[in-house]
């Protein structure tokens, strides 16, 4: 019988609102990285076919120019979509012990705020508000160094 390889395959498409301002900072070497959560909103009807809104948490991390982008124009209540890779990592808490934490990687973010630019025509300023902004991440892994793997040891 062959054998049967499982799909190399994590990818996470999710939409939500900040639930605070992004936290931003830079690793040792000066690669900008930024963290921030975000509030998923999901409706359903229950066994008495009433509604029901649930929310789940969820810890985004972004890198190089989709983390400057992010400190630039993110702020609290914002909605995002996210594109991105779940990752793990584990680090040691205050008092020693070892925490484990489940988040996303950002691949791209796309701005669904509209956007109110302070100068130009009253067209341009039309046509900023009617669009909304991606950015993409570029390529950070070959940037770090072994200690820079693990940035957000304070959380």
């Amino acid at each position: 019988m062959a054998e049967y390889k499982m799909p190399e395959i994590n990818s996470v498409i999710i939409a939500g609102n900040l639930t605070k301002d992004p936290v931003f900072r830079q690793t040792t070497n000066g690669t900008p990285v930024v963290n921030f959560s975000i509030a998923s909103n999901r409706r359903f009807r229950d066994k008495n076919d009433e509604w029901k809104e649930d929310v789940c948490y969820v810890g985004i991390v972004a890198w190089n120019r989709l983390a400057e982008s992010c400190r630039d124009k993110l702020k609290k209540g914002n909605a995002v979509l996210v594109d991105g890779e779940l990752q793990s990592r584990t680090f040691k808490t205050e008092d020693g012990s070892n925490r484990t934490i489940v988040e996303i990687k950002a691949r791209r973010i796309q701005f669904l705020n509209r956007r109110v630019s302070g100068s130009g025509s009253a067209d341009q300023q039309a046509e900023d508000k009617d669009e909304p902004t991606t950015f993409v991440d570029d390529n950070f892994d070959q940037l770090l160094s072994p200690e820079d793997t693990n940035i957000n040891t304070e959380q």
